[in-house]
């Protein structure tokens, strides 16, 4: 039996941005499976095309050698069209970056406070970045350095706090659909 997907959206784009532990890739599953667009994460498709975790290669290149390769994979999902994607929570670190996102879609802000994003990290080894040292300050340093960034490529923010995936994802589809 053949399904037929119809999507009311076309050749629209959301991109999902913001820090680790904000649910991006979450939300971004929802929203694509309601919406009836293909879902996409910069992070697994790293990790899909080279056969290794994050992890390891920001152990094998470092922070740059990362970056780039986010970069690069950046270039080729934002050619796309009708599609959600989930980003890394430092793919707004290149200018080149934001302003792939910014020219190419919609793009929403997951603002997340600190202390759930300790929570949604506290178990899951493969944050590179929160490896050497107390994720806490590691997660406010990042939140300093970065949260302007987010904001300035966005042109929606939803904060996340006290809302389910399910809520953040029907806010951020409520505006998509106005």
């Amino acid at each position: 039996m053949l399904k037929f997907r119809y999507n009311f959206i076309t050749n629209m784009n959301i991109f999902i941005v913001g820090p680790m532990g904000s649910g991006k890739s979450t939300v971004g599953k929802i929203i694509s499976d309601e919406l009836f667009l293909d879902f996409y994460d910069t992070d697994e498709e790293i990790e899909e095309r080279t056969g290794a975790s994050i992890d390891w290669i920001f152990d094998l290149e470092g922070e740059d050698g990362f970056r780039k390769r986010e970069s690069e994979m950046l270039e080729e999902m934002v050619q796309k069209n009708s599609i959600v994607l989930s980003t890394g929570g430092g793919i707004i670190l290149a200018l080149s970056n934001r302003e792939l996102l910014s020219s190419r879609g919609t793009v929403f802000y997951l603002s997340t406070p600190i202390s759930v994003q300790i929570d949604r990290t506290s178990k899951d080894k493969d944050r590179p970045l929160l490896k050497n040292g107390d994720p806490g300050k590691i997660l406010k340093k990042l939140d300093n350095q970065r949260k302007e960034l987010y904001k300035s490529v966005s042109d929606h923010v939803v904060e996340t706090e006290n809302k389910t995936s399910q809520e953040v994802a029907a806010e951020i589809i409520k505006l998509v659909k106005t």
